[in-house]
């Protein structure tokens, strides 16, 4: 049975951090892991993606604020996020991608508060 749990978030005063984690089970061979969020009233869009070698990618929104590490051992994916701004509010979403399709998790909600 495959499950993509995440765990974190919550309610954070700008200016603070929050650090999410992500654990994948029951996927045959996890490429990228990564982590997605969605405001209200806005698309699904990317924060953080990491590859499997270690490979790493973060939108422009959140470079010098996160930090996206993994354990392909484990696989885990976590997201440590810092001075955080009102405009990161959102749900944020883990995704581990197999060799032939994606799978997200519930997410989790991020609000920053001003």
């Amino acid at each position: 049975q495959v499950q993509v749990v995440e765990s974190g978030g919550g309610l954070v005063q700008a200016g603070g951090s929050v650090r999410l984690s992500c654990t994948a089970s029951g996927i045959f061979s996890i490429n990228a892991m990564g982590w997605y969020r969605q405001a209200p009233g806005k698309q699904r869009e990317l924060v953080a993606v990491i590859s499997r070698g270690g490979n790493i990618n973060y939108a422009e929104s959140v470079k010098g604020r996160c930090t996206i590490s993994r354990d392909n051992v484990k696989n885990t994916v976590n997201l440590q996020m810092n001075s955080l701004k009102p405009e990161d509010t959102a749900v944020y979403y883990c995704r581990a991608d197999s060799l032939v399709r994606p799978y997200w998790g519930q997410g989790t909600q991020v609000t920053v508060s001003s």
